[in-house]
């Protein structure tokens, strides 16, 4: 399957289950793409898992979206930024319970070992939580809750809180249910003009494009079909 073909399976298959191998570029482009379908890159990860000949488990995490050169400039001549950080943070907390384990396996039976993982896990899961919660509040950063969104310092303080209130009661609290914001896009196209266009093509004025009717307005308009498509959707609707 082509990497575009692929794209578009994957924002079909909308309920997972499914596997795709890639070649290193195409997984890279695939992951950018579908990301980029929900606003942004950056909420999501890169994660590298494979075995030792012995049989274990080697993990590294990155946030795929790579190195953001324009924040990064605007950052350094004091200028405003506002850049969705979840996807390098689930990278590190990839990391963290990557490592916390790696530790129990070295020591199975030390009972220090275990209440640092155990410790390494709450504190991961509960950031985990209170970063997805900021979002789902609408309480994140501008690709993600549009130009009323958080800078990325208000962002990250807006997490620190709310960490620090779920660490403190170890309670979840309910999540809210929002709408989905609405996603207008300003294309500027000329409305009136495509309208006129349509009438022009719609002769018998009935709301809808019969193949007849184009035909007889690519003649109008001096433009001959293709062969191939006449014989195609001769009887067919455009």
């Amino acid at each position: 399957m082509i990497s575009d073909a692929a794209t578009m399976q994957l924002i079909r298959w909308t309920d997972g289950g499914f596997g795709m191998a890639a070649h290193n570029y195409d997984g890279d482009m695939l992951t950018d793409e579908v990301a980029q379908i929900h606003r942004s890159p950056g909420f999501i990860t890169s994660n590298l898992i494979g075995k030792t000949p012995d049989g274990r488990l080697v993990k590294e995490f990155e946030a795929s979206h790579g190195t953001v050169t324009d924040l990064w400039n605007l950052h350094l001549a004091g200028k405003e930024t506002s850049l969705n950080p979840l996807g390098l943070v689930e990278a590190l907390i990839g990391a963290m319970q990557h490592a916390a384990m790696l530790q129990v396996d070295s020591n199975p039976s030390d009972a220090d070992t275990a209440e640092v993982h155990s410790k390494v896990i709450n504190f991961t899961n509960t950031l985990r939580l209170a970063i997805h919660n900021t979002f789902r509040y609408g309480q994140g950063t501008r690709d993600m809750s549009g130009p009323s969104g958080y800078t990325t310092e208000d962002f990250i303080r807006k997490v620190k809180w709310r960490l620090d209130r779920y660490l403190a009661a170890q309670v979840e609290e309910h999540p809210p249910i929002l709408p989905e914001p609405d996603r207008i896009i300003n294309y500027n196209v000329d409305h009136v003009a495509v309208q006129k266009l349509f009438e022009k093509f719609d002769v018998d004025g009935n709301g809808s494009i019969s193949y007849k009717e184009f035909e007889k307005a690519l003649a109008h308009l001096g433009v001959a079909p293709k062969k191939d498509v006449l014989k195609q959707e001769k009887e067919a609707d455009v």
